[in-house]
């Protein structure tokens, strides 16, 4: 793996310019391009005939104008023989008689390809085809600029090892096929956009829709630059709009309106990129169009940095990637408990069933049940009373949980049971020959079979189904009881990861219930996370926490989202990890805690393998019926070697 794991760095410039005044605009670009250099961009674009100007109108029939922007690029490109970015800058240019809109990839001092505008605008205040020729009626396959012959084709895909860019310009984006869509299904990893989109009401938001789709469509990287306020002339304002996005979502975006040059960076995740694409098999069996045969593929090399600040991300990792802000959050609470509902009150329908059954213990999991469960018995306007609530307390239960759970039940409106475990687990030990003071793991999987069992009989004797609590974190590191909470009739909470739990609690705390009810709740929410199946101490709290054990939730559920949302590899996890996590934690945590995931994930497979029904509600899930089938008996050697080999 290359010492960016995976990333591409790139930019969208938009430069100041002075239509028709080449030189002044290629000095402005080169400023711009070092700038792009300096901080490690690979890949650049400018806007759409950033050379001369877009709005110079029927001077682009003028050969004082088209011979000097020929011998402007030619200056630039010598002046930036020192740049290994991989730049797309625009011009006009001519070939047989004809002008073409093109798009000109420069690096290191040599133009790599030309690439001209197939889409030519003629409408409103767009007239291209008075001026320009579109690659569709192109002639020759060269074109010289100076003395020299350079290839030139409408659809060039610039080739490196680590990444394969492609060319829209303008229009193409605008169009029902964009060009881009069939050199994404042949391989283009990244989309440049050359444009020179000028501003009317409500034209922003719809271009900004049509970068993230298409980004999301082709599965790719878009990085769109358009002409700033130096175009502005006549009739049309120009505002700089430039956007890069990846695969749905905007990555970053310029200030509209500015009158200053700007420079927007992001980095693309061409590994993710690629993963997806493995993923949804059928990417590749996509209609590919008229224009598929016509892709070329131009080689270039990466430009690789070897200054620290170069390689720096310029991207922000969430360390809480299930877990969105603001009012997105509260969207995803509403959303995910409104599936969650529905797939239970479906059950409960097509079973006839009109009793559930659900332990309650006093922690998260097994309230966000809860009040599932609630919410679909009042959609299938079945009482409350149906449901019934069955504390356990065990040698571990403290009273704080204890009066949690009970006060939980009773102000739900459910019918409360209370059926300790202590003398019929004291019973099995004995049965079995097992020493009560010994806790060691038969003590406390003795007590979630137990109450299991009494579960799964009470929901027989009232022919109703049992509710299981268990979520998507402990799935993953298998902390369940195999038979014991690792089992029910249907499972409300198996595809919700444990750091979006308590926001699904609080969400429903706070926006569907009463000021008793969210007391308890919020109370809940506070409680350390634990199976309390160890005694207490001696002040009776709670002795046994989860993430003491088997560690802290939000790194488990960072390993699991990049392990399996993005395919991603133990090395780069760490690295992602140690960006997201360096105020928290340190390597040496980070390292220990992600061997600890990655050896428990291959070991508990088997638990996975037989897990009962639950809705999917994220892109994240390990129902062994679609989302993750794996081998329950497959070695985890490869991923814990990479893991040794890590330097803290």
């Amino acid at each position: 793996m290359n010492m960016n794991y995976g990333y591409v760095k790139v930019a969208a410039a938009v430069p100041q310019v002075q239509v028709a005044d080449c030189f002044y605009n290629i000095e402005q670009i080169e400023r711009l391009m070092r700038q792009a250099a300096d901080k490690g961009v690979q890949v650049l674009v400018f806007p759409e005939l950033c050379i001369t100007g877009y709005t110079c109108q029927d001077l682009f029939l003028q050969d004082t104008l088209i011979s000097n922007a020929e011998e402007a690029l030619l200056q630039l490109v010598r002046e930036t023989e020192d740049l290994p970015v991989l730049t797309f800058v625009g011009l006009p240019l001519r070939s047989a008689n004809q002008l073409f809109n093109a798009a000109v990839a420069i690096q290191s001092g040599e133009i790599v390809g030309v690439v001209p505008k197939m889409y030519l605008p003629n409408y409103r205040e767009y007239q291209e085809q008075r001026w320009f020729t579109s690659s569709e009626r192109q002639l020759e396959d060269l074109v010289y600029i100076g003395e020299d012959p350079h290839p030139m084709h409408r659809q060039f895909i610039f080739n490196a090892e680590q990444v394969a860019v492609a060319v829209d310009i303008c229009e193409d984006l605008w169009m029902p096929v964009p060009p881009s869509t069939s050199m994404a299904i042949a391989g283009a990893d990244i989309v440049v956009n050359l444009s020179a989109s000028n501003e009317t009401i409500g034209k922003q938001a719809y271009r900004r829709q049509l970068v993230a789709q298409q980004s999301g469509r082709c599965i790719c990287g878009y990085v769109y630059a358009s002409s700033g306020f130096g175009e502005s002339t006549t009739d049309l304002v120009y505002a700089g709009s430039a956007m890069i996005a990846e695969n749905g979502v905007m990555l970053a975006e310029s200030e509209r309106f500015s009158l200053e040059e700007q420079l927007v960076i992001a980095d693309i995740d061409v590994e993710y990129l690629r993963h997806d694409r493995l993923v949804k098999s059928q990417f590749s069996y996509q209609p590919k169009g008229k224009d598929a045969e016509l892709n070329i593929h131009l080689p270039f090399d990466l430009p690789e940095y070897h200054r620290e600040e170069a390689n720096r991300l310029s991207r922000t990792i969430d360390p809480h990637p299930f877990v969105p802000n603001g009012f997105a959050l509260r969207e995803r609470c509403e959303e995910i408990f409104q599936i969650q509902t529905c797939g239970l009150a479906k059950r409960l329908k097509h079973t006839h069933a009109k009793t559930a059954v659900v332990g309650i213990s006093g922690g998260l999991d097994s309230t966000l049940a809860l009040l599932v469960t609630v919410r679909a018995f009042d959609l299938l306007q079945i009482p409350r009373e149906r449901i019934i609530g069955i504390t356990m307390p065990g040698f571990g239960t403290t009273d704080r949980t204890y009066q949690n759970a009970v006060g939980l039940i009773h102000s739900l409106g459910v019918t409360f049971r209370e059926i300790p475990i202590r003398e019929a687990c004291v019973q099995h030990f004995q049965d079995i020959g097992h020493n009560p003071e010994v806790h060691d793991v038969t003590y406390e999987n003795s007590q979630a079979r137990e109450r299991t069992q009494i579960l799964m009989d009470v929901a027989n004797q009232e022919g109703g189904l049992v509710i299981g609590t268990g979520d998507l974190s402990e799935l993953a590191l298998g902390w369940a009881t195999y038979n014991g909470d690792h089992m029910s009739m249907y499972a409300v909470n198996c595809s919700i990861p444990k750091t979006l739990v308590k926001y699904l609690v609080e969400w429903v705390a706070r926006h569907q219930m009463e000021e008793e009810t969210r007391r308890i709740l919020l109370d809940i929410i506070d409680t350390p996370i634990s199976p309390e199946l160890i005694p207490a101490d001696e002040a009776g709290n709670i002795q046994q926490k989860t993430e003491d054990l088997v560690g802290p939730y939000e790194l488990h559920d960072f390993f699991l989202y990049h392990f399996l949302r993005h395919g991603a590899r133990p090395l780069k996890i760490y690295y992602l990890a140690c960006l997201a996590f360096r105020k928290q934690y340190d390597k040496t945590t980070i390292k220990k805690w992600l061997r600890t995931f990655f050896t428990r994930f291959f070991q508990q497979q088997f638990k996975r393998s037989c897990l009962p029904d639950g809705p999917k509600v994220g892109s994240v899930s390990l129902s062994p019926r679609g989302d993750w089938r794996m081998p329950s008996d497959a070695s985890a050697a490869l991923w814990l070697s990479e893991i040794d080999l890590l330097i803290e």
